[in-house]
């Protein structure tokens, strides 16, 4: 990556969420794009971590607010205690068959350090230090225009009232 590249990629006044993309469990590419009109959460998740029963209070917040425009992406990632050692297909395994998991799944990325994927890179260029996981379950609610509407840290539940009310707020908009 050359140093142009990355000044490119922390620049937060020329992009959106919009611009950024993951790839799904099977190798496809997953353009937030795609999902322009639409709220998208975006959470890194890990299966060893003790938050990870937050993954059924996302699957039942997606289940509540999908025929609203609600879209749900689970990242994985294995940057914080090594939490995430799995494998991409043993990953969609377990959430799957322990949560039942129907939202949308991306490969294990980097969501901090050196090597973080190129939305995280963007997301601590419009946020700093406050917008980056801190640990796994951190969520990131993106509005329909590909704009942050928030980022909150990870124990603040998907099945909270308060987080309900935001994402509730966010597809109002």
């Amino acid at each position: 990556m050359s140093v142009l590249s990355l000044i490119d990629d922390l620049n937060p006044w020329n992009k959106t969420a919009h611009d950024f993309s993951f790839s799904r469990l099977d190798g496809e590419p997953m353009h937030l794009r795609d999902f322009a009109g639409r709220p998208v959460l975006i959470v890194n998740i890990a299966s060893l971590c003790a938050l990870s029963p937050q993954l059924e209070a996302l699957e039942q917040l997606y289940g509540e607010f999908k025929d609203q425009g609600l879209v749900v992406i689970g990242v994985p990632s294995n940057d914080f205690a090594r939490q995430e050692p799995k494998s991409n297909d043993e990953i969609a395994d377990y959430c799957e068959a322990r949560f039942g998991v129907t939202f949308h799944l991306a490969q294990k990325e980097h969501v901090i350090g050196l090597r973080q994927h190129p939305f995280y890179r963007w997301l601590f260029g419009r946020l700093g230090i406050f917008g980056l996981p801190t640990w796994n379950f951190h969520k990131i609610l993106i509005k329909p225009n590909g704009k942050i509407g928030f980022s909150v840290p990870p124990l603040l539940s998907p099945d909270s009232p308060l987080f309900r009310a935001m994402v509730r707020r966010t597809i109002a908009a």
